[in-house]
């Protein structure tokens, strides 16, 4: 299941720098997260780095994006080939 980002952000920067997919970015009002892009980290750490981080506890699971762990992980190797054949 992707993460969102919800309106109690505080625009922090916290959350972009250590997203692995760069799937965090800037919205019109606070930091949105691309669930195209976002695989909790699946790949490449335990736990989703910018829930973790988040010194306001505003980014949980999204549930209007649901996705197993399998799921995740088919869409971490994806971007990873993309990534290498850029």
């Amino acid at each position: 299941m992707a993460l969102k980002i919800t309106e109690e952000c505080i625009n922090c920067d916290v959350c972009e720098p250590v997203c692995p997919n760069q799937a965090i970015s800037l919205g019109m009002e606070h930091y949105v997260i691309d669930p195209a892009r976002c695989t909790e980290c699946v790949g490449h750490f335990d736990q989703p780095q910018c829930a973790l981080l988040c010194p306001v506890a505003c980014i949980p699971k999204d549930p209007a994006h649901p996705e197993t762990g399998e799921q995740l992980l088919e869409k971490y190797q994806a971007l990873i080939q993309v990534k290498r054949l850029d």
